[in-house]
């Protein structure tokens, strides 16, 4: 009989072919191979509170009416608070349903090991669940909770959780140093990212020329995909755009994903006269998302970090974008430089920097045999490291050590 892992998270598809991050589902369905999974994450409205995804058995918690249950889901916990301050009345219903619903599930489900993603709030209750059921728990971090959420009492609690979980895991070495200095002593802490298929994210897939075709791409063709929150950095982007099109008119950029700024970043784009330029394609679904990084020449990530302190956890995209053969350019925020290293497998620019994001563009433009080879070399080395095969083979091998 397969031992039982409890997966806790706030980010999971809501549904089949949602946009929303699919990190979590993706590991835990590669981990039912080995071991009976279960996740328990928030409810969204018209999402199903029961259903079982690629195997995995998913349990989603309700908080409030239906209707307003979008705390979690769509944009994220913290920038659907900054986006809409009334929502900020559901976090003490969220957190007690949270954590009295995950107390019932491991008293019924009993399972063997405890994996929750995010140090607040899903690792902080599995603690509290390890006291009353001895479980053990495995935390891992992903950005926000180590970069953000400041104050003495949110580091007291942070404290409180790492040094009571068997074992964190966090998805760059940024992160472990952050975690490190905010706890002294933290022990059993590794760096596992979160992984990518190479089978899916690839270059040379069939709709590419649908793609460029959909968008009038002409010539070079720039992508960026993720949340448009401010810690992506995305206005810089679109500042530097003048400058990249003076050089080279007929470039066109797609900005897939959504988020708290879009509307901002949109009238931006009207206001330095970057609309034939620049286009907001909204979220995509995550099974269409390959064929956009396929067809794209260079994918760029500004990210930046803001003044709250939140960065970039790890950068996923950018394994995705080097995996589908693109060049990818980011910036020296967070843990994108376990990605990038610069001038190898791609090139790193200084946050904020719209002018040195824009020369390294026309740069990257301009010398297309260098484009071409870094992007071989990226491809290659983030195989070697961020495929899910051999991610998902960690978590398995450190779940099946825990349970031990």
């Amino acid at each position: 009989m397969k031992k039982k892992v409890l997966v806790v998270t706030s980010t999971f598809p809501r549904w089949e072919n949602d946009a929303d991050p699919p990190f979590v589902y993706e590991l835990s369905r590669r981990l039912t191979d080995l071991f009976d999974v279960t996740v328990h994450t928030p409810h969204y409205t018209a999402a199903r509170t029961r259903e079982i995804m690629g195997g995995v058995k998913v349990h989603r918690f309700r908080y409030s009416f239906e209707t307003i249950e979008k705390l979690a889901g769509s944009t994220g916990i913290l920038p659907t608070l900054r986006q809409n301050k009334s929502y900020f009345a559901l976090i003490p219903f969220f957190l007690s349903a949270q954590l009295f619903s995950l107390l019932k599930l491991i008293g019924k489900s009993r399972p063997d090991v405890i994996h929750a993603h995010w140090l607040f709030p899903q690792g902080f209750f599995a603690v509290i669940a390890r006291a009353f059921f001895n479980v053990p728990v495995v935390i891992t971090g992903h950005g926000a909770d180590i970069f953000s959420l400041k104050g003495w009492l949110f580091l007291k609690i942070k404290q409180f959780t790492a040094a009571r979980a068997d074992f964190i895991t966090v998805v760059s070495r940024s992160l472990r140093d952050h975690l490190e200095k905010m706890v002294p002593g933290c022990p059993h802490v590794a760096v596992i990212p979160m992984g990518v298929d190479s089978g899916t994210f690839r270059p040379h897939r069939e709709n590419i020329e649908a793609i460029r075709k959909q968008y009038n791409v002409r010539d070079i063709f720039l992508l960026y995909v993720g949340r448009l929150t401010e810690k992506k950095g995305v206005r810089y982007l679109i500042d530097a755009f003048p400058k990249v099109i003076k050089a080279y008119p007929k470039v066109k950029l797609l900005v897939v994903g959504d988020g708290e700024i879009k509307e901002s970043l949109e009238h931006q784009v009207l206001r330095l006269g970057l609309e034939d330029y620049i286009i907001f394609t909204g979220s995509i679904p995550n099974k269409k998302l390959p064929d956009y990084y396929a067809a794209a020449d260079i994918f760029i990530g500004p990210s930046i970090e803001t003044d709250d302190g939140d960065n970039e956890g790890f950068g996923l995209t950018f394994v995705e974008a080097s995996m589908s053969g693109c060049l990818v350019i980011g910036t020296n925020a967070g843990g994108i430089g376990d990605v990038i290293q610069d001038g190898v497998t791609g090139f790193l620019v200084p946050q904020k920097d719209s002018g040195a994001l824009a020369e390294k563009i026309i740069y990257a433009i301009e010398h297309r045999d260098e484009r071409e080879k870094l992007a071989r070399r990226a491809r290659q080395w983030c195989r070697e490291r961020f495929d899910w095969s051999i991610i998902a083979g960690r978590y398995g091998a450190l779940l099946t050590r825990l349970i031990k």
